[in-house]
């Protein structure tokens, strides 16, 4: 009788257990308006992708475990869309991660679609235009997801998005860089860098009138950030930037290093913070020092010569005026070609002692995947071993679920290059580079390693930082170097014991990154530099995983290439 009773009482705590998860999680429902509108958020008016009305848009917050439903409504009048969840890894909803092409086809104008998926882990993550080049046009914000508790302390939490800024359409910049030599223009460096939302473009230099550029625009007053002395600040920084790699430092405040893409960080202090395209990162700054003043905050770009001027805002200590500038010059920031610090921070971005993930010893598999620019049927392109990746008319989870194996190239992608014979540090001819939409079937469950290899552009002496962003999954970093990966020796020298998941991570110039993750996510998934344009001119790859796992797929992603008609009675 005892043991009856025991039982009951053990089912009865279960199923309370269940019933408090289940209203622990909540679901979440934002309904959003995206449209072009005149902005100017450097001064300059031009117009800009707009959720609500607003650039960047509004900051997803939910709690882990929580169900985030996002009814878009399409009303760019001549454009179609699509929005990228960035480090949500839409485990049995992989149709809701808004890449268009991957694993959908695009919201056309006018049209609403509905995004709806679960946010399984706590973290800073991003939102963004996944379609054509609209990231750079305004389209993107960031998510918050918060956890019921962390191994750090903060008494308030604060989100800042750092863009760079063009004043050319997103139009004029892809027909450049499709156009075939002589006629291939580069999109050159931004007009200006912004701190979430907001930058200053030297007006005086702008060729229009000032109508067009007004330096007085209160659009473009610099971002400021009100604090109280003594308190702790979490500053969730991400960055979506189109092309730069960024510093990030507050004049005369230390940062602690907390979170990168929403794994605990072993805590290291910074100065200066090295951000790249699609990441995040969770810093801890005190409000500590002179309270009778402002301090500037900066975000400059490293790792290409630029002209951009540095971004700025303001870090207001109350009860100061939040627009009182600063007394003193805004820091210079490090030099541009300073790689040493930037792979020294990579290098020291480790996990957190009480939540390391230890990854597989060993793996199944090893891709390795050479950084090339190339020139095919006189069209500058980016490649990854001599092949340039192309997006396919029908988007590959519908044409892989529907078995429309027709619908792209089923030539597997070369899983390496010749390291004999290429000089990575030349100008290589690399006449043998093909375009192509093959993609890679990665074995359910198995343990794939990447090794990002960069090399030399097409330009003498000149090799490019890339950030490589995965879709539906977490990586292991493993390590970086310098010169070419040695296969055999290289691998000796791996972190197994501490290394930090990441889903976007640099491969410095003429150096080398390793990854590992475990095929275990059904579907289908991009895996490509962040950089607007080198994404767009083909530097990208996309993997397969458990397609036959993958369910029902729903019709509101249809409608494109062989799917059209598809989901209709």
């Amino acid at each position: 009788m005892m043991t009856i009773r025991f039982v009951r009482v053990c089912l009865v705590l279960l199923a309370a257990f269940a019933s408090a998860n289940s209203v622990d999680a909540k679901v979440r429902h934002y309904k959003w308006d995206v449209k072009y509108e005149l902005k100017s958020p450097d001064c300059y008016k031009k117009l800009a992708i707009t959720i609500n009305g607003k650039s960047p848009g509004p900051t997803i917050v939910a709690q882990q475990g929580d169900t985030v439903v996002v009814e878009v409504k399409n009303s760019l009048l001549t454009e179609n869309l699509a929005i990228h969840w960035h480090g949500i890894r839409q485990i049995g909803t992989p149709w809701a991660d808004g890449t268009e092409g991957v694993t959908q086809c695009p919201v056309v104008a006018g049209d609403t679609h509905v995004y709806k998926f679960v946010v399984d882990r706590p973290g800073t993550y991003l939102y963004h235009a996944h379609y054509g080049m609209q990231r750079q046009a305004g389209l993107q914000g960031m998510i918050r997801v918060y956890a019921d508790s962390e191994p750090f302390e903060y008494d308030y939490d604060r989100s800042i998005l750092l863009t760079d800024w063009y004043h050319k359409t997103t139009y004029e910049q892809a027909t450049g860089l499709a156009l075939p030599a002589p006629n291939f223009t580069w999109v050159g460096e931004p007009q200006s860098l912004l701190i979430h939302g907001r930058g200053k473009f030297n007006c005086s230099s702008a060729s229009s009138d000032a109508a067009v550029c007004e330096a007085t625009n209160p659009q473009c007053s610099p971002y400021s950030m009100t604090v109280v002395p003594g308190k702790v600040y979490r500053l969730r920084i991400g960055s979506l930037t189109a092309l730069s790699a960024l510093s990030f430092e507050i004049e005369g405040h230390n940062m602690t290093l907390v979170e990168a893409d929403g794994h605990y960080v072993d805590p290291f202090v910074v100065k200066n913070l090295f951000i790249y395209s699609g990441e995040t990162y969770s810093v801890l700054v005190k409000a500590d020092q002179d309270p009778s003043r402002n301090y500037w905050i900066s975000s400059k770009i490293v790792s290409r010569p630029s002209n951009t001027s540095n971004g700025l805002g303001i870090f207001n200590y109350y009860p100061n005026h939040p627009k009182r500038n600063p007394p003193t010059t805004p820091p210079a920031g490090p030099h541009w070609n300073d790689t040493e610090p930037r792979v020294k921070q990579s290098l020291a971005v480790k996990a957190h002692p009480r939540f390391v993930h230890a990854p597989p010893r060993t793996s199944d598999r090893v891709i390795v995947m050479l950084n090339t620019q190339n020139q095919i049927n006189g069209v500058r392109r980016w490649s990854v071993n001599n092949v340039s990746f192309n997006l396919p008319h029908t988007p590959y989870l519908i044409a892989l679920k529907h078995k429309l194996l027709h619908a792209f190239d089923q030539t597997p992608p070369p899983e390496d290059y010749d390291h004999r014979t290429y000089d990575i540090f030349s100008v290589q001819n690399n006449t043998n580079a093909v375009a192509s939409n093959s993609i890679y079937r990665l074995k359910f469950n198995s343990t794939v390693d990447i090794i990002l290899q960069n090399a030399n552009t097409m330009n003498p002496n000149n090799s490019e930082t890339h950030p490589w962003h995965l879709h539906g999954h977490d990586f292991w970093v493993l390590g970086y170097g310098s010169d070419k990966f040695n296969r055999s020796s290289d691998p000796k020298n791996y972190n197994l014991e501490n290394p930090i998941m990441k889903n976007t991570v640099p491969v410095h110039p003429y150096g080398w990154t390793a990854l590992r993750f475990r095929a275990d996510n059904p579907g289908v998934w991009a895996f490509h530099c962040h950089i607007e344009s080198h994404f767009f001119m083909g530097m990208g790859v996309v993997f397969e995983e458990g397609i036959e796992k993958v369910g029902k797929l729903p019709s509101s992603i249809m409608g494109c290439g062989d799917s059209k008609g598809f989901g209709r009675p």
